[in-house]
């Protein structure tokens, strides 16, 4: 049952800082590009490569913070589909250069993201 508390705890927290910074960026951006939600998505790659690699390597650390983090926070604060729907808006809306450097630059640098993560927790381990 703990598990699932921390779960929903993460989770609560993801998606209001989803809301948060999607709306912060807006309204400092526009919405003509999905900044915000490129800008969640990356910040997500970063924090689930770190968490999962710091966590894996601290054996010692409680295995609640998996829950609560990766699975809880990242799992409500990424915000995947609605990457997919923006694209797809973009593409229906005639906006095909935009459409693409949206979907590769999130691809390319979600993976870079990731990679991030990764090496500043083997940094820290």
């Amino acid at each position: 049952m703990r598990r699932y508390l921390l779960i929903a705890v993460g989770g609560a927290l993801g998606s209001m800082a989803r809301y948060w910074i999607g709306a912060t960026v807006a309204s400092r951006l526009g919405t003509r590009f999905p900044y915000g939600t490129l800008l969640i998505n990356l910040s997500a790659c970063v924090i689930i490569g770190f968490a999962l690699t710091f966590l894996g390597r601290r054996a010692g650390m409680s295995g609640a913070w998996t829950y609560l983090i990766p699975v809880g926070f990242v799992g409500a604060y990424s915000t995947f589909s609605t990457y997919e729907w923006e694209t797809l808006a973009l593409l229906r809306g005639g906006a095909l250069a935009a459409a693409a450097l949206y979907a590769l630059g999130s691809l390319v640098l979600g993976l870079v993201a990731v990679w991030c993560g990764i090496m500043a927790a083997e940094a820290l381990s």
